[in-house]
């Protein structure tokens, strides 16, 4: 078995575990190299964080581990399909490459998230099911231009 399925084998093994533990069925491994980085489940069910999700995990046990943000060269494992937040989540981090055991149409099926919600958010502000309006206020930049003066102070 190569390296990616077996790495997405544990992700998937950590799923099943998380299920019996009375979580849903979502795991995760993070790799850099031949390093294991994180593997992590879902924890919402014990934290009721609703950020609390595998890859999420997996991204803040290996940030602190290493005390950095920058995961750049990390590989995401991930028993299903990484949903937006924690897409996105990768993509901050510097990961550019992932793989996922089961589609989010497989996760759908069983009841899980709806594959609904990413064409959900491609879709213009107005036309998704939550309101997020843009709303002018004075000054709204000065903490942009703070954080760009300090980083360019550097």
């Amino acid at each position: 078995m190569n390296g990616h399925r077996r790495y997405l084998s544990e992700a998937v093994a950590l799923a099943a575990a998380n299920v019996r533990d009375g979580g849903t069925p979502y795991g995760a491994v993070l790799v850099r190299g031949d390093e294991v980085l994180a593997r992590c489940a879902n924890n919402v069910h014990l934290t009721n964080d609703p950020t609390d999700h595998a890859e999420m995990a997996a991204l803040r046990a290996a940030s602190a581990r290493l005390g950095s943000r920058d995961l750049s060269g990390a590989v995401m494992y991930a028993s299903g399909r990484p949903c937006p937040m924690c897409h996105a989540a990768m993509r901050l981090s510097g990961i550019r490459e992932g793989y996922f055991a089961n589609a989010a149409e497989t996760a759908a099926g069983f009841g899980l998230l709806d594959a609904g919600i990413y064409a959900e958010l491609c879709r213009p502000l107005d036309q998704q099911p939550m309101r997020l309006s843009h709303l002018d206020v004075p000054d709204a930049a000065g903490p942009y231009a703070a954080w760009k003066a300090r980083k360019d102070a550097q």
